[in-house]
C-alpha cells in the first residue's frame, strides 16, 4: 500500500492535536497504509518549533503521500508539508479521501 504522511495543525490546540494525528494514524493503518505521524516525534528540545518542522519533514520525504487533517490551512507548517509534497509529486489530499477510497 502507500506510505502516508498526515499533516495537520498542531500549534496552540489542545493536547497539540495529537489525539486526531493518533485517530488518522489508526484508520490509515487499518486500511494497510503505513503511515508516518509526526506527533509520535521525540525532540530533546521540546520547546524548539523549527526542530519539529526539521523532524517532520525529514519523515515527509519518505512518504509517497499526505493525508490532511482539518484544519491543515490555518497551520504554517502543514502548508509548508504540503508544498514540498506537491512539489515532489507526492498526491495529497484530506483523510475523508483516504478513509473513502
Amino acid at each position: 500500500m502507500t506510505r502516508i504522511y498526515v499533516a495537520g495543525p498542531m500549534t496552540g490546540l489542545p493536547d497539540l492535536n495529537y489525539p486526531a494525528f493518533r485517530a488518522a494514524t489508526t484508520q490509515l493503518e487499518a486500511l494497510g497504509h503505513t503511515v508516518e505521524d509526526p506527533s509520535t516525534n521525540v525532540n530533546p528540545t521540546p520547546d524548539d518549533y523549527h526542530g519539529w518542522l526539521k523532524a517532520g519533514l525529514a519523515q515527509l520525504i519518505t512518504c509517497d503521500a499526505i493525508a490532511l487533517l482539518d484544519g491543515w490551512e490555518a497551520s504554517g507548517g502543514a502548508r509548508l508539508e504540503v508544498n514540498v509534497g506537491a512539489t515532489l509529486g507526492m498526491r495529497v489530499a484530506p483523510l475523508s479521501e483516504w478513509i473513502e477510497a
